[in-house]
């Protein structure tokens, strides 16, 4: 779904829960293919499973950030701004913590705001 709005805490939670579950993934697989393969070397299965983990998370990764730019009242365009080295990254980070816009925007209506009955 990349329509509606996300709020920050929701990025923030998917991004945290996101890179817990990749380190996770990585330990575990080094250290289950360093008892398969010995202690001398270390196997590639660690990178295979974190590779097959971030494949499956792309899709909802890409959904709440461009959520989250709609929150603040961009494209999804402006995803390509992390291309840009160096600043771009900076500005990206800058527009996920920014406050999202407080009334509806082109994106939906604020997702903080309080439906009422």
């Amino acid at each position: 779904m990349l329509d509606g709005r996300a709020r920050r805490m929701e990025y923030w939670m998917f991004t945290l829960l996101d890179t817990i579950f990749a380190i996770l993934i990585f330990v575990i697989g080094t250290v289950i293919g360093t008892a398969l393969s010995g202690p001398p070397e270390l196997s590639g299965l660690g990178f295979g499973l974190l590779l097959f983990y971030l494949c499956v998370v792309l899709m909802p990764k890409l959904s709440v950030t461009v959520r989250r730019l709609h929150d603040t009242g961009r494209s999804a365009l402006w995803l390509f701004i992390g291309l840009i080295p160096m600043v771009g990254s900076l500005v990206f980070l800058v527009l996920m913590v920014l406050e999202g816009e407080p009334l509806e925007n082109e994106y939906g209506p604020d997702p903080l705001a309080i439906p009422s009955v």
